[in-house]
């Protein structure tokens, strides 16, 4: 039991009250034996008690009651903190222990929120209830109002509203779900934690739930005074546990209709090499949203996973847990090898030993854990949809009769960014709504499925058709999008062949990239000549590898002799150095790098580094007059320094003694070379390289007309600019580039023998569309030519195209998945077409061919099929019935006739007898073609 010593107070105690459930406080608890308390971060808390039998009160524990865990510091006030109160629900004991202890497991009082369950109401739709875009606060109440309206969990209280976190702060999500009845407030309370949606605690029995990382989620680790866990007095020890067991550098992700992307991360540690693993994302049909899924899954397992314990002291500490930090608070402590840096607070782990001594530890997240986090959140928030869950239940509604779908409720865009293959920020949209289960007059009707269409949200800008879903999907994701750019989103409900009415429309800001480089390694430096040469290793701090959207490095230098901010003296793309001249003898220069990458994120600031250049000859000789004989080091006087002009004449220069290294970069110019001095004589053969001329140094000025007359010119590269409109023509592939003024999107022509050996293949591409959806390709070959729409991100088939080649010719569409469809002519003569008929219900008055299909309901002897518009030329129908006994029972023999009785140029009237006594619904199938007539 607790022993109680007389003495100096303790700087920081724990003690236990016991509470009537759903009552008032019934008294302390001062004599156990020992408990702990384990405090997660939106999660149930636990407490773990021995208690003696016959110890003061023991019998208040012994029976129903909760337990609240109280705290005071330095003899003070006792408070309860939050996540504090438990349930005296499970009990174990041992009847031959002497002394009579009894051990007691104790969740958090959130734990009872598992005993209320949403139920059923009168307006669900695939055995689900909906709750279409509405805030987090509004789904909560709605199970606790709803519990407390049948008698559960009559005194749990919350102080959020509908409109409102527990914080005063207007909710910032808002949620598109689908719950099965039976689900649990405790488990979607959870699931919308895990998901970043919300925050949440306990405070005694009031459920209070905050805007993701605000009020759980502070930053105590900045600022004048930072709560900062300092070793030998707020932290006794700090092991660290580290694993790569989970670390790949390369996913396969699978999708659907065949769609598979391989994703790699240069930047994972990998000191085996490549690691690969593959993962199945079920829904995902679009390579942005794949490639998406894929760098988050990347980023969780790209390092070596570790976990950071601190144990606590509280004799000496300046901070205590509950009155100086909580779970979900940002602290300073010692990371991973000790040095201190903010991480985040997860866990709280106290304990109070027989002796009533304190002891404890907090476990803490660095800053990548919290990322793969956050990244986790986003991954489930695009498969999920909202926090959506799959699965059925309803009965099948009846047939449509042609009637309009309601338009859906509920929709909601979230968006990303991803970087595509060649580092490039590109913009992802997953959309979902509410199901739809009836029609605009509030009748039962079937779904065939959904169309997603966006547009830029400017005016003028064109709907376009980017999803389409099947009946019991209500989720889209979308890519590429620009990013910056603000779309704007609707989606309508399909219903046998008719379009139902747009819901309402939703406008979304597509975010850029937001993930800076890694901070580099501190930089190298030396100095020689009077100058400072400051070097990039080409990685990040810790050996990391630059990420594949890594831009250049910032070269930051301080100006020791002016008050002046540090000053931008350099940048590098690639490991290497810069030559920083002109800086004053023996002044410190300090040095230091931040990345950049193509979204312009930048880095924190690398270590700094410091040098001073020296000079190059003793400090009492600087301004003397010197003896060049004596004095001077061979090499070491820069001519625009100590030599005036005219002073070296050609009889003081030693035949060959100047060499081409001994002649600076630009040293020699045009007005230092007499005219007419260097002659073709003088020049060697192949003496003047590429390399040898600057850029831009040959103009057109330069050359006498016809110079270039029937001359060959070899080299990588010609163009007729660096920027804006220019042609470049690159004869290592073969290649011509058209750019326009002031793009970097452009068209191009070339030459390969890469499809067939020993011949030429000629090929066009124009630019891409602004979305980065299409590219147009035209390739000519000597028996086989193509034009098409492809996808310039992976180059898969995404349109319209035209084959041709010796044997056969094809024209259709084509974007990879099911939905092909296209016209086959060959030598045999015949012709073939793949793909799927449109249905009636969306001809026009010049279609040629028309099929489609009708029910007709038991007891009808005939069914008129109408085209919809008037055709302009007579229409040929060919129709057949099928009997819906033989659906019923296969033994039956249906044995009835049908004829078409008549048709024009709206419709056709098919009709039949009821037969064999069997009155049973039929299927119409037909075709209609349009054929030579009076129009």
């Amino acid at each position: 039991m607790q022993v109680i010593i007389p003495g100096e107070a303790a700087k920081f105690a724990l003690r236990l009250a016991a509470y009537a459930p759903n009552g008032g406080r019934l008294g302390v608890l001062p004599q156990h034996s020992g408990f702990e308390l384990g405090d997660p971060l939106n999660d149930v808390p636990s407490l773990k008690v021995t208690y003696p039998t016959g110890g003061l009160n023991w019998n208040l524990i012994a029976g129903h009651c909760e337990v609240a865990v109280e705290y005071a510091v330095s003899s003070g006030l006792w408070v309860e903190p939050p996540n504090a109160r438990f349930l005296r629900i499970k009990r174990s004991g041992d009847s031959t222990d002497r002394a009579g202890s009894r051990s007691y497991d104790l969740p958090g009082w959130a734990w009872m929120m598992r005993k209320v369950v949403l139920y059923p109401n009168s307006a669900m739709v695939d055995g689900k209830r909906q709750f279409n875009a509405v805030s987090p606060g509004e789904i909560l109440a709605t199970f606790i109002q709803e519990g407390k309206a049948r008698g559960a969990l009559t005194h749990l209280g919350f102080d959020f509203s509908l409109s409102q976190d527990s914080d005063g702060k207007a909710w910032a999500k808002t949620l598109t779900l689908a719950i099965e009845p039976g689900k649990d407030l405790l488990s979607v309370l959870i699931n919308l934690s895990e998901q970043g949606v919300l925050d949440w605690r306990m405070q005694g029995r009031t459920l209070q739930v905050f805007n993701p990382d605000t009020v759980l989620g502070r930053d105590r680790a900045s600022g004048p005074t930072p709560v900062d866990l300092r070793l030998g007095r707020d932290v006794i020890e700090a092991p660290d546990t580290g694993t790569l067991e989970d670390a790949v550098s390369a996913i396969l992700i699978g999708g659907e209709a065949g769609l598979s992307v391989e994703v790699t991360n240069s930047a994972a540690v990998a000191p085996w090499g490549r690691w690969e693993t593959y993962q199945s994302q079920s829904g995902v049909s679009d390579e942005g949203t794949a490639r998406l899924l894929g760098q988050n899954a990347l980023e969780r397992v790209a390092r070596e996973r570790v976990q950071v314990t601190r144990g606590l002291m509280f004799d000496l500490a300046r901070w205590l847990p509950f009155e100086h930090y909580q779970p979900g608070d940002y602290l300073l402590a010692p990371g991973d090898g000790g040095a201190m840096e903010s991480l985040r607070l997860r866990q709280i782990t106290l304990s109070v030993d027989t002796d009533g001594q304190v002891g404890g530890n907090v476990v803490l997240n660095d800053r990548f854990l919290e990322r793969e986090i956050r990244l986790a959140r986003q991954a489930a928030g695009i498969l999920d949809g909202g926090v959506g869950s799959g699965g059925s239940g309803g009965e099948p509604a009846p047939e449509t009769n042609n009637r309009t779908p309601a338009a859906p409720q509920g929709l909601i865009v979230e968006a990303a960014a991803y970087l595509d293959e060649h580092g490039y920020a590109r913009g992802q949209a997953t959309v979902t709504w509410s199901a739809v289960n009836q029609d605009v007059n509030g009748v039962a009707l079937g779904i065939d499925g959904y169309e997603v269409y966006t547009r830029r949200n400017q005016a003028g800008e064109l709907w376009l058709l980017v999803a389409q879903t099947a009946s019991g999907d209500t989720t889209a994701t979308v890519s590429p999008l620009v990013v910056g750019w603000e779309y704007a989103w609707k989606v309508r409900t399909i219903s046998a062949g008719v379009k139902g009415a747009f819901s309402d429309q939703v406008v979304k800001l597509v975010p850029g990239d937001a993930t800076p480089p890694p901070v580099p390694t501190a930089p190298q430096l030396s100095t020689r000549l009077g100058v400072i040469h400051v070097a990039w290793d080409g990685l990040g701090a810790g050996g990391v590898v630059m990420p594949i959207d890594f831009e250049r490095i910032r070269v930051w230098m301080d100006d020791p002799l002016t008050q002046e901010a540090a000053a931008e003296v350099g940048y590098l793309d690639a490991a290497g150095s810069i030559v920083v001249p002109d800086q004053p003898y023996n002044a410190d220069c300090t040095f230091w790098f931040t990345a950049v990458d193509r979204s312009q994120n930048e880095s924190a600031a690398s270590g700094p580094a410091t040098i001073a250049t020296q000079p190059l000859v003793d400090a009492d000789l600087i301004g003397e007059v010197i003896d060049g004989a004596t004095n001077i080091i061979d090499g070491t006087i820069p001519g625009d320094a100590k030599i005036t002009a005219d002073s070296i004449t050609g009889r003081l220069i030693r035949a060959l003694a100047i060499e081409a290294d001994k002649i600076a970069v630009n040293a020699v110019t045009a007005d230092k070379v007499a005219a007419g001095a260097i002659q073709a004589g003088h020049i060697s053969a192949n003496a003047i390289t590429a390399d040898k001329i600057a850029a831009n140094a040959i103009t057109a000025a330069k050359l006498s007309a016809d110079a270039i007359n029937g001359k060959t010119i070899t080299g990588s590269l010609i163009r007729t600019g660096t920027t804006g409109q220019r042609i470049v023509i690159d004869p290592s592939t073969l290649d011509i580039r058209f750019y326009p003024d002031g793009n970097s999107n452009y068209s191009r022509l070339w030459t390969s023998d890469d499809d067939f050996a020993g011949e030429a293949t000629f090929r066009i591409t124009s630019g891409t569309n602004p979305g980065m959806t299409a590219r147009t390709y035209f390739t000519l070959a000597a028996g086989w030519t193509k034009l098409q729409v492809l996808n310039p991100n992976n180059s898969n088939a995404n349109g319209g195209f035209l084959e041709s080649a010796e044997d056969y010719s094809r024209i259709g569409y084509e974007n990879d998945t099911s939905d092909n469809q296209y016209m086959w002519f060959d030598a045999s003569g015949m012709t073939t077409h793949y793909g799927k008929w449109w249905d009636s219900a969306f001809a026009s008055n010049t279609w040629g061919v028309h099929a489609g299909s009708r029910i007709a309901s038991s007891g009808w002897t005939g069914v008129e099929i109408g085209y919809g518009p008037t055709m302009q030329g007579n229409m040929g129908p060919v129709a057949v019935l099928r009997d819906g006994a033989m659906t019923a029972d296969p033994s039956l023999q249906p044995n009835f006739y049908w004829c078409i009785e008549y048709s024009t140029q709206t419709s056709f009237l098919i009709s039949w007898s009821e037969g064999g006594g069997v009155r049973s619904g039929k299927a119409v199938y037909w075709w209609a073609h349009r054929h030579n007539g009076s129009a």
